[in-house]
This record gives C-alpha cells, sequence and structure tokens, in this order.
C-alpha cells in the first residue's frame, strides 16, 4: 500500500510537471499592459515580444500612442506596466521634471532618427537658405543639430555638450538654413513645406517612410537607443524580468532581422548574433 501511495504521488507530480510551462509567469502579475507610440516599437512588441510572453502564461495588452508625453504619465499612473517608445536621456529629463518614478528596464532596436526631402536626391545638392524642420523636444533636437554640425551645414560652439545642445549653441551658420521646431509626430508631414526634415525612426516608418530613403542617418550611441521603462519599483518584479529576457532573446533577435531590417541592435542582440 505505502509502495503504491508512492507511486501514485510520484506519477502525480510527474503530470502537474508535465502540464507547467518551463517558465510560467509571475503568479501575482498575470496581465500585462504595454505602451508604445504606433509603429515600429509597437510593431515589435506584436510580432516579437507578445509571443513570447503569451507563451509563459501573461496576456499581452498593447496600447499605441501618438506623442512622446501620455506614454510615461499612464505609466506613472499605472495604467500600463511598460512602455517603449524613448530613449534614456528623454525618460531620465521628463522624470526628473515631473517627478516620476521610472526607470530603464532594457534596450530594444532602434529606428536611428534621419534626415528626409521630397525636394532634394542627397544633402550636398542643399542651396544656401533651406529650411530644415527638426524635433521641438530639447534631448531629439540635439540629435538634429549634432547630425547637422556632421553635415558642416552648422558649427557648434566649442564645448558644446552633445546631449543638450540647443539653437543658442550654434556659433556659424554658414548655409543660412532656416530651421523649424516642430512636433515630432507632425514632422512626416511637414516634408511638404520644408527643404528638408529630421524625422525620428518610428514616426518615420508609421508614415510609410523607409530607413533607406533617408538621405543621412544618425550614427545611433547607446544613449539615444530607445528602452523599455517600467515603474522603479517594478523594476525586480518577475514579470519586468520575463519583458528583459524576451528582448534579450535569441527568438526576438530572428524577428529584429527578419522584420526590422537597418534598425540599430542592442549590445545583447550583437553579443547573440556574433555567437551564431
Amino acid at each position: 500500500m505505502q509502495f503504491v501511495l508512492k507511486t501514485l504521488l510520484a506519477a502525480g507530480v510527474l503530470a502537474m510537471m508535465a502540464a507547467t510551462p518551463a517558465h510560467a509567469a509571475d503568479p501575482a502579475k498575470r496581465e500585462i499592459v504595454f505602451g508604445a507610440t504606433a509603429g515600429p516599437y509597437s510593431d515589435q512588441i506584436k510580432l516579437g515580444i507578445k509571443p513570447i510572453l503569451e507563451k509563459q502564461g501573461y496576456t499581452v495588452k498593447i496600447v499605441e500612442f501618438n506623442d512622446y508625453v501620455q506614454p510615461n504619465f499612464a505609466l506613472a499612473q499605472g495604467s500600463l506596466d511598460a512602455n517603449a517608445f524613448q530613449h534614456e536621456v528623454y525618460l531620465k529629463n521628463f522624470s526628473s521634471k515631473n517627478k516620476l518614478s521610472l526607470s530603464e528596464l532594457v534596450k530594444v532596436p532602434t529606428a536611428p532618427i534621419a534626415i528626409y526631402s521630397k525636394k532634394f536626391k542627397s544633402v550636398d545638392a542643399a542651396p544656401e537658405g533651406v529650411t530644415v524642420a527638426l524635433p521641438n523636444d530639447p534631448t531629439n533636437q540635439a540629435r538634429a543639430l549634432v547630425v547637422l554640425q556632421q553635415l558642416k551645414w552648422i558649427t557648434l560652439r566649442d564645448g558644446y555638450d552633445p546631449i543638450t545642445v540647443s539653437e543658442k549653441d550654434v556659433a556659424r551658420n554658414p548655409k543660412k538654413i532656416k530651421l523649424v521646431p516642430l512636433e515630432a509626430a507632425q514632422l512626416p508631414r511637414s516634408l511638404d513645406d520644408t527643404d528638408f526634415s529630421f524625422i525620428n525612426g518610428n514616426f518615420a516608418l508609421a508614415s510609410g517612410l523607409k530607413l533607406t530613403s533617408a538621405l543621412a542617418l544618425e550614427d545611433t550611441t547607446p544613449t539615444y537607443q530607445n528602452l523599455v521603462a517600467v515603474r522603479t519599483a517594478d523594476l525586480d518584479k518577475p514579470f519586468a524580468r520575463d519583458i528583459a529576457a524576451a528582448y534579450r532573446s535569441p527568438e526576438f533577435l530572428a524577428v529584429t532581422e527578419q522584420s526590422f531590417a537597418g534598425f540599430v541592435k542592442t549590445e545583447d542582440q550583437r553579443r547573440l548574433a556574433a555567437a551564431k
């Protein structure tokens, strides 16, 4: 009888193990609400991250935004569990200014900021006095100004900080370009009214523009790679660790290479790719 009981118990344990996935969802967190700007960062979650998390037992809901302001407030207020749309400079500045307790969880493949034109086929063809639209938020405007210096369209003052540089730091403007700051989401539409426009990768792709049609691309550093943010209090929770693991997985690398060609890979993905 004792032998039969032990056998039945052992069989029950084996059955439970077989029915339990190798990595189960956080029992305290069954649904993950993910915010992202409409376009590639939402698509990354939809195509690559959601399937991985759902295999682990989570339900994943994606909420799309069309600006850079609401996703962080929604995260801080608890409407979202994570968001993906911003780089670390923007996150730190926004969180500090608005007294929000948000932190970086993991970097994501990033579409670089780029310059486009409907009127010119190359940046070398630009005459004096062209109008150049660029983002009006400080961190993305800084990125555009650094690229303009690399193109030799402007000269920034000596000792400028590439993270905080602004129009006030323009020391020389030999091409007499006219800078037109606009909200980032409006930049794709500005192409009809300006000579050149700097457009963040997510808004460019969402509007049908291709990275391969850009006239110049930013050399995106880790500082300006986009990331997943969570509430600081959630950083070490199982669901947050599962999100980070999904972005670092070979499965998501495969999705990145197939569906997001031209995106700047994360350091984790480059290591995975090198080990293939």
